[in-house]
């Protein structure tokens, strides 16, 4: 037939080649699960079948915040119908620790209790009704102990999980002596509790040789495969961690995660049979902790034009009653205490305190929100004390491209977009008009106040604990040309899947949709880092570029052989391989390489170069390279209530040579409005026993869609490739984007100031709820005294 005809082919090929790619790299390809999850397909732990004899667990917890166990009696848990076996500390076979960095995190308590919600028993039984009454059912006894719940307390005990931490320039103490305006406050700045949809959840099966297969809801396989050996006493090549994808995690899944995976490798080692975990909404908001809150203290010295001269800031974490990750998540509250200001000679401090609460773990950011929003508390203070714009404040403040462009950790800040970004935003907000109308606005409206705030965010990227900084990957092609892909990333929705797919179609050159990407396995990628820190795409993409260019190498040294050719002569296009003036489909070079002994499968990896911190001098430079952006917030505010809503947002933000805009502008929506919330409305209320109160939607606000402003206006920063080497020369977009919220924080403070002429600043606690928006409006008005 005609269409067989070989110089037809060769032309529909030549074609082809020269159409040039439509997936690859730099493309705004949907979301590989976008369908799945629209329709509801796609499959997380607990909607995989029930497989024969599986059974459920449920947690018992403690009710206090600090007590002695005095009696603990299982034996009426079994006289609930279908419940199998109580698991409490005495069954751990191994290690009863999940401690990520050090011990101090029991799976289950043994003695004595740290938290209102800690893990005293686990029921597993035929149904997950039967399991909670099983629990439900021990006989629990304790002897309450005094308790620490709160961050000043603990701060004035010293009592920590980690000795305080110092990053030091100059002398600010004799800065701030000579300065001729001093400031000095304090504040608080709240919690967040992570509110991904999928809740903790672990399905474990038993196999030969002692071996376990866990589907573990996780950002960190290797982590939980580390740790389930550990409370097994088994090695670690007997476990192996699968992750297809997570129902959100936010940093929630990256340590917490393997407890409840221990839990259920303990029930199905012990019964021999598949067991399943799922927390409750309920359980799983008193079991886990949350973003760090903080106390800030600050003192400030700055010269007649409102420039930093020397700046004393103290960043104290409520670390809650273990470590977990808190060393490192103040530590980058400390790199980040200075987000695009030169703050002259500093003393940042950290503090790790301890108090008996849930242990406190990652959140979006890991801390370096907290320390931007305690200098962005300082910079409207000054602008209010001084009379001057917070932005043009702001301005006078930033890093220099020459000069005063060290940080206070020693960090040279290189490739510094925030001047021209500022200024791009500045003329496309129209922020100076706006400035003008507003204040017109509050002059003659006694009621309802307009706020407006444009702050920036410059955002170190890399684990600053530098052996993190590493990935792998693993590729496989097969004969008809199709590709499978396996990275150590974890999928939690933020389309790290589709992007590292886009990387291996780029250098492939194939369409991405001849790409399948399989589950996060340790059985395939071992070690992995967490996927956090912003650098699931900075890091794996790498290592899976590394692997499809040895996969490349390997096929075009092939080519060259078989056709007697120089390497610069087999070129790469759309799916089709031209070797000289011939071309052959990609699927017809992976046959031959086939056919010719060549291997079709590489491991590739990356580690980031340059990462040094030394800790003892407390100067380094721990991050690679920096992300930036700016966000221009408009609100309206009720003096009356407190209430208000977001008018406007307009958004510049820097994401290199963007791996996929249409992912990363749903990134930069998404952390844009999970940061609002997070200084807004989620407040997070414990007691004074030390239990958490906002234990469910019922009483913690998430923002909704309604909170969305209706002009929502996201731009990304064009033709900025990124200088430094990564992966096609973007930037990272997970957690930046996070606190572009505090724009919305700062214009509310500005809505309240206007009620005294903005002659003072409001100095609002974090989250700036209604109730705290209105007694801030109260005290500024002088009207806190006639209500209370």
């Amino acid at each position: 037939m005609s269409h067989n005809r070989p110089e037809l082919n060769e032309t529909l090929l030549k074609t082809q080649f020269a159409t040039g790619m439509q997936t690859g790299v730099g493309r705004s390809n949907k979301h590989e699960s976008a369908d799945k999850h629209v329709s509801g397909e796609a499959l997380y732990i607990d909607d995989k079948p029930d497989l024969p004899g599986l059974l459920h667990l449920c947690p018992r917890l403690s009710e206090h915040a600090h007590a002695r166990i005095t009696k603990l009696d299982v034996q009426p848990c079994y006289a609930v119908p279908g419940v199998v076996s109580v698991l409490t500390w005495r069954d751990v076979p191994g290690l009863n620790d999940v401690g990520p960095l050090e011990p101090g995190d029991p799976l289950l308590a043994q003695d004595t209790i740290e938290y209102f919600g800690q893990i005293v028993i686990a029921v597993a039984a035929d149904s997950p009704e039967a399991a909670r009454a099983g629990a439900a059912a021990a006989m629990i006894e304790y002897e309450a102990l005094p308790a620490v719940l709160d961050v000043r307390e603990a701060l004035e005990q010293r009592f920590f999980v980690q000795q305080p931490h110092v990053h030091q320039r100059g002398d600010a103490e004799a800065a701030l002596a000579r300065a001729p305006r001093r400031i000095q406050g304090e504040f608080h700045i709240g919690g967040q509790e992570h509110f991904y949809l999928e809740t903790q959840t672990a399905l474990v099966i038993p196999g030969e040789d002692d071996s376990l297969q866990v589907f573990s809801s996780t950002q960190n396989p290797t982590e939980v495969q580390k740790l389930v050996a550990e409370v097994m006493g088994i090695t670690m090549n007997k476990v192996t961690i699968d992750m297809r994808r997570m129902g959100g995690g936010f940093g929630g899944k990256e340590t917490q995660a393997a407890g409840v995976a221990c839990l259920c490798a303990i029930a199905a080692r012990q019964l021999r049979k598949p067991v399943k975990m799922r927390l409750a909404r309920r359980d799983d908001m008193q079991i886990t902790g949350k973003r760090h809150p903080f106390f800030v203290r600050y003192d400030v010295g700055v010269e007649a034009d409102g420039r930093f001269c020397g700046v004393k800031i103290d960043l104290a974490g409520n670390c809650g009653y273990s470590l977990d990750l808190s060393g490192s998540i103040v530590d980058r509250a400390m790199f980040h205490a200075d987000n695009a200001y030169y703050l002259g000679d500093a003393l940042i401090t950290g503090y790790r305190c301890r108090t008996h609460t849930a242990s406190n773990t990652a959140y979006r950011g890991f801390g370096g929100p907290q320390g931007m929003v305690a200098i962005e508390q300082i910079m409207d203070h000054i602008a209010r004390e001084m009379g001057l714009d917070p932005l043009e404040l702001r301005k006078r403040n930033y890093y220099g491209k020459t000069d005063r462009n060290i940080t206070h950790f020693h960090q040279q800040v290189e490739d510094n977009l925030l001047d021209e970004m500022t200024a791009q935003l500045e003329t496309s907000s129209e922020y100076a008009a706006r400035r003008r109308e507003i204040s017109a606005f509050n002059a003659s409206n006694r009621f309802m106040k307009r706020g407006l705030a444009l702050t920036p965010v410059k955002f170190g990227i890399s684990f600053t604990s530098s052996f993190l900084n590493q990935a792998g990957a693993l590729i496989l092609i097969y004969t008809d040309g199709t590709v499978q892909l396996n990275h150590g990333g974890t999928e939690m929705g933020q389309g790290l899947n589709t992007k590292v797919a886009q990387i291996v179609a780029e250098v492939l050159q194939i369409d991405i949709s001849q790409i399948q990407v399989t589950a996060t396995d340790t059985g395939k990628v071992p070690n992995t880092s967490p996927t956090a820190a912003s650098s699931g795409a900075d890091l794996n993409g790498k290592a899976a570029q590394n692997a499809a260019q040895i996969l490349r190498e390997r096929m075009t040294e092939m080519l060259c052989q078989q056709h007697q050719c120089a390497a610069d002569a087999v070129s790469f296009s759309n799916g089709i391989v031209r070797v000289g003036e011939k071309h052959f489909t990609f699927a017809q070079v992976a046959q031959l390489a086939w056919l010719n002994q060549v291997p079709l499968s590489a491991t590739g990896f990356y580690k980031v170069p340059g990462i040094h911190y030394d800790r003892a001098a407390g100067r380094g430079k721990p991050f690679y390279y920096f992300s930036y952006g700016a966000a221009c917030c408009e609100v309206l505010v009720d003096t009356l209530t407190g209430e208000y809503r977001l008018l406007r947002a307009d958004i510049l933000h820097d994401v290199g040579a963007s791996l996929n805009p249409a992912i990363d502008i749903g990134q930069v929506e998404g952390g844009f409005v999970q940061g609002m919330g997070w200084l807004t409305c989620e407040e997070l209320v414990w007691n004074d026993k030390g239990k958490l109160l906002t234990d469910g939607p019922a009483s913690y606000k998430i923002p909704a869609i309604s909170d969305v402003p209706s002009d929502l206006r996201v731009t990304l920063v064009e033709n900025r490739k990124n200088p430094q080497d990564t992966v096609f020369h973007s930037k990272a977009v997970g957690e930046p984007p996070f606190m572009l919220g505090i724009a919305v924080w700062c214009a509310l403070q500005d809505a309240v100031a206007s009620v005294d002429n903005y002659r003072r600043h409001p100095q609002l606690d974090a989250p700036a709820t209604p109730e705290r928006v209105f007694w801030g409006i109260q005290r500024l008005s002088g009207a806190e005294h006639d209500l209370s």
